[in-house]
């Protein structure tokens, strides 16, 4: 269930006395960031101020991840199990979750395809840096033609390695054309969850 401020009274608080458990996930990688704990009064604040609020046991108060640090967890959307006694927040990091320095508490664990969503932000940040030492960046510069016919090259490549190369050579090439495919979309404003998106609607 999601949860909302107009149903965030049907979450089951007595079980934990009065506390319960809240995981933090990266919207985009699907990589859980952190666990911590929420009263109702953090949960509240989590929704309307659309950043990520704990209660603090140690201290006995609410606080924002990355109150001191600045790297807060902005919220997408909060949900609850089935029996309403754990919280679910996807969430966009605006940094490194853990205290150590690392994107997660959970140190390098994460889903296998998240380092889509990794390459999608490096290809962004290549872009707006521009350095000349940057193959995405000169790329992206020729224009959209020429982001697009590199597609192109590797959709033949990925064919012909399917048919007549090994395994690897297959793997290489589709490599390139994943690669290739996501700064297309990158140049003309789009991403990977808007691709995603098309496929759940027909799905």
């Amino acid at each position: 269930m999601k949860v909302t401020l107009d149903n965030v009274n049907e979450l089951d608080f007595a079980k934990g006395d009065g506390l319960l458990p809240a995981l933090i996930q990266d919207r985009a990688t699907g990589q859980i960031r952190m666990q911590g704990y929420m009263n109702l009064e953090a949960v509240k604040q989590t929704i309307e101020s659309q950043l990520v609020t704990f209660y603090s046991r140690s201290k006995e108060r609410l606080w924002v991840k990355g109150e001191s640090s600045q790297n807060v967890l902005k919220v997408a959307s909060v949900h609850t199990d089935c029996d309403n006694d754990s919280i679910l927040v996807l969430a966009e990091p605006a940094g490194p979750t853990c205290h150590l320095g690392t994107d997660s508490c959970f140190g390098d664990a994460k889903p296998n395809l998240a380092f889509l969503a990794e390459l999608e932000a490096i290809q962004g940040q290549r872009l707006k840096d521009a350095p000349e030492s940057s193959y995405t960046a000169k790329l992206a510069a020729r224009g959209i033609n020429k982001v697009a016919q590199k597609v192109g090259e590797e959709g033949v490549e990925v064919a012909l390695a399917a048919v007549a190369e090994s395994d690897e050579a297959l793997l290489g090439e589709s490599a390139d054309l994943l690669y290739h495919l996501l700064l297309t979309l990158r140049v003309r404003g789009l991403g990977l969850k808007d691709v995603v998106k098309v496929l759940e609607s027909r799905h």
